[in-house]
């Protein structure tokens, strides 16, 4: 059983998307959801959803990880010509899962009480990604 989610973004964040898997999970059944962002630029993460320094830190030190091209220490990329957050975001992309496999028992993502399912996006400018959904399960 398969689906895609699509989350609109504001530009560079975390952006959780938790209730619209739940949703669709429901009556599923026990057995796994595999998630995959469909962009080069865009992470998964399960992270935390009851504070939102959390994903303000977390973005704070991607970012100061990761400057943009423009910054001095970054002179020495190449692929610039989509601005100096492109290449950035793909550096982002690729330390962090693109793909995340959860537990679903009885029909729900079998997340921690703190834990939300995010979409991380690495671009400053607004986009709509997608996100492929299986399902592995019983029923």
């Amino acid at each position: 059983m398969n689906t895609e989610l699509s989350i609109s973004t504001s530009g560079a964040g975390l952006y959780e998307f938790t209730d619209s898997l739940q949703g669709w999970l429901r009556g599923k059944g026990d057995g796994v959801v595999v998630l995959l962002v469909r962009h080069t630029s865009a992470s998964l993460l399960v992270q935390e959803n009851a504070d939102a320094d959390v994903q303000t830190d977390l973005r704070a030190f991607f970012d100061r990880l990761v400057p943009p091209s423009d910054h001095p220490d970054m002179a020495y990329l190449r692929h610039t010509y989509e601005g100096p957050d492109d290449m950035p975001a793909h550096i982002k992309a690729a330390m962090m899962p693109v793909s995340l496999s959860i537990p679903v028992q009885e029909g729900r993502a079998a997340l921690g009480t703190w834990q939300g399912v995010y979409l991380f996006e690495h671009r400053a400018q607004p986009h709509r990604r997608r996100v492929a959904v299986s399902f592995l399960g019983t029923r």
